[in-house]
């Protein structure tokens, strides 16, 4: 990992499901699919094919390059709506129903931040858009997200260059992993009964 390459937006939402599915993905280069990231996948390919529309005023781009030298990070927005009045809107699309998930809301004020840099004009709000319900969930870009934006961006860049990856958390996050047949959190988490084999390994009445 060469220190000045631009984090993944991706990365971010990844890390805060869970550092070790962030490791997997941006550090090993592992990656695999379930039902969940199938879902995922169709709900994005409504909005993976750039292009605008207008819209009663509002200009609405899909899949839009973002970036943002300042923060070190690269992506792109599923769609962003520019109002007549000004306003910029990011619009991250997920499949499920609508509910509050923190790792949806720290990429999408990532997406809010880079789209700042970019063109210099605040964005102070956005929305996730659920598919399974059909339903925007309207995300206020506090300070606090913000900044929390800019910790995990440290704490990824951090894992990457050390080359370590993170342990498992090995609780019901997993169920939904589609990487839980590689990361195995049971085994790696287990480490009573780690301990317990290598002592057996070196007790000659084993």
């Amino acid at each position: 990992m060469i220190e000045t390459d631009p984090i993944p937006l991706s990365a971010l939402q990844h890390w805060a499901y869970c550092p070790r599915q962030c490791g997997l993905i941006h550090l090993e280069q592992a990656f695999a699919d379930n039902i969940h990231t199938a879902r995922g996948q169709a709900v994005h390919h409504l909005v993976d094919t750039p292009g605008y529309e207008i819209k009663s005023g509002v200009r609405v781009e899909r899949a839009l390059p973002l970036w943002s030298d300042r923060l070190n990070l690269i992506g792109k927005a599923d769609l962003v709506e520019f109002h007549p009045d000004g306003s910029i809107y990011p619009v991250e699309f997920k499949h499920g129903a609508k509910r509050q998930k923190l790792y949806d809301d720290l990429q999408l004020a990532a997406q809010a931040m880079c789209l700042e840099d970019m063109l210099g004009r605040p964005v102070s709000k956005g929305a996730i858009f659920h598919a399974s319900s059909h339903r925007r969930r309207e995300v206020v870009i506090t300070p606090e997200l913000r900044a929390r934006v800019i910790d995990t961006a440290k704490a990824i860049r951090a894992m990457l260059v050390s080359g370590v990856l993170p342990p498992p958390v090995n609780d019901s996050r997993c169920r939904e992993c589609s990487l839980k047949e590689i990361c195995q959190p049971e085994a790696v988490a287990d480490r009573t009964r780690q301990r317990q084999q290598q002592h057996r390994l070196f007790d000659p009445e084993a």
